[in-house]
């Protein structure tokens, strides 16, 4: 049967400028294409998790401009659940200014706007729905002591929870997130979280195992196009395989694997099969341009597994 997933984070505006490369220090040049739309590490994650059929609970924080009501509608067109969206008078909903050169490569901006102001009330005010959730998913891209504060919550209630810890600051507390069921850095942010080197797989390796010895339960080290390490304690760290795909566009690609991962995981709670899906599924999405809308449906993915 099915679980429940509850995000607890971010949402913006994707503001999508492609760009033959990137210009230098007071240069301006033309770009041949812009595109918007919705966007934000949390509403990602969401989408990903509806688009394949998860019952997903959406709580964030949106303002009171032009922004809102489409990102209030895209999540109720994928049958996300907003009744702990709220809206926040007098202040600007997220914005991500986003940069995709013709690799695929991407440089991204963050304007938090209402997302800095989502609160440990804000939790507490959706409890009884979130005692009903199998998993909670978190980013770092709403205030870090309403992160500490959700992970203290799934504890406290027995619901496993999962956090990506994007963007990565070097004030993130280890000992505070020592409570969560999965921790899914990219090798970027291990780094900035353990504090090592990881400029190779087996640094890579090091880095995660020292934040499982330090109490981290499960630790999913995603790689790109190199796949994904998956490090718990007492156990030998297994590698879960590419899907080799022609990138067009990367963005939202490592929350294609979180929001697949969870769908997949809150199913049977089947770890390996879950990973594989979530490889499987962020290699689809780097396939075609933009973010949410390169995010399959479960009838386009499973037509995409039947192909590689």
């Amino acid at each position: 049967m099915m679980g429940k997933i509850a995000v607890v984070g971010s949402n913006m505006v994707d503001l999508i400028t492609y760009t033959a490369r990137m210009p230098g220090p007071g240069e301006t040049i033309e770009a041949p294409r812009f595109e918007m739309g919705c966007g934000g590490k949390g509403a990602n994650q969401a989408i990903a998790a509806a688009r394949l059929g998860a019952e997903v609970m959406m709580v964030t924080k949106v303002g009171d401009d032009i922004f809102a009501d489409n990102t209030i509608r895209n999540f109720e067109a994928s049958g996300i659940d907003t009744r702990h969206v709220e809206r926040v008078p007098g202040t600007s909903s997220g914005v991500a200014p986003i940069f995709v050169e013709p690799s695929g490569e991407n440089s991204i901006l963050i304007i938090k706007g209402a997302n800095a102001l989502l609160s440990p009330a804000d939790v507490d005010r959706a409890a009884e729905d979130l005692k009903n959730c199998d998993l909670i998913v978190m980013q770092l891209e709403v205030p870090l002591e309403t992160i500490y504060h959700t992970i203290g919550f799934g504890a406290r209630h027995g619901i496993e929870t999962l956090l990506n810890p994007a963007p990565a600051p070097a004030d993130l507390d280890p000992g505070r997130i020592g409570h969560v069921t999965f921790l899914v850095p990219n090798q970027t942010e291990l780094a900035t979280i353990s504090g090592l080197p990881v400029t190779s797989e087996a640094e890579a390796e090091t880095a995660a195992r020292s934040l499982v010895e330090r109490g981290i339960r499960t630790v999913i080290v995603t790689l790109g196009a190199r796949g994904a390490l998956l490090v718990t304690k007492g156990e030998k760290t297994r590698r879960i395989d590419p899907v080799r795909v022609t990138p067009v566009d990367t963005t939202g690609a490592g929350d294609a694997f979180i929001g697949s991962f969870a769908r997949y995981y809150v199913e049977n709670r089947d770890l390996d099969a879950a990973l594989h899906m979530a490889v499987r599924y962020a290699a689809d999405s780097i396939t075609r341009p933009g973010t949410q809308k390169s995010y399959a449906t479960r009838e386009a993915f499973e037509a995409f597994c039947a192909n590689h």
